[in-house]
């Protein structure tokens, strides 16, 4: 039986694989969103800073494509997304595919909306700040 709370995870992570990154009718109004790790890493409130934190990240990459590998329940209405992604530095021209492309993303919900979204672009990196093995990781 699949959670309410997988559901949502699973179709906004439909619409970012499709492209669209514009909503946030799916986040707290006063959501915490974290880029734990990378070129523009930081935390960000609301839904302001839930914009300006995309807007950021999405001007520093051309052709930015993401796509779920795995979702797992963690409990506490907390949601792990493995994901891949790939991109082109829009300055350096850098194409992330020659490097790690396997990331993660820590959704916690309440009440049908996420109150904080933790990026990070290297998934052992989440792994180990969870407190997760790698066997979590069907992927490899």
């Amino acid at each position: 039986m699949t959670s309410a709370n997988l559901e949502l995870v699973q179709s906004l992570y439909a619409s970012w694989e499709r492209g669209d990154f514009g909503s946030a009718v799916w986040a707290d109004p006063e959501i915490e969103y974290v880029v734990a790790d990378g070129p523009t890493a930081g935390t960000f409130a609301g839904h302001a800073g839930l914009r300006e934190a995309h807007r950021d990240f999405l001007i520093a990459w051309k052709d930015w494509n993401v796509a779920a590998d795995d979702y797992r329940e963690l409990g506490d209405a907390r949601i792990l997304v493995l994901f891949r992604f790939s991109a082109l530095g829009r300055s350096s021209g850098l194409d992330v595919a020659r490097i790690r492309t396997q990331g993660a993303s820590l959704f916690e919900l309440r009440d049908g909306l996420v109150t904080k979204l933790v990026q990070y672009l290297d998934r052992e990196t989440a792994l180990r700040e969870l407190g997760l093995g790698p066997e979590i990781d069907s992927t490899r």
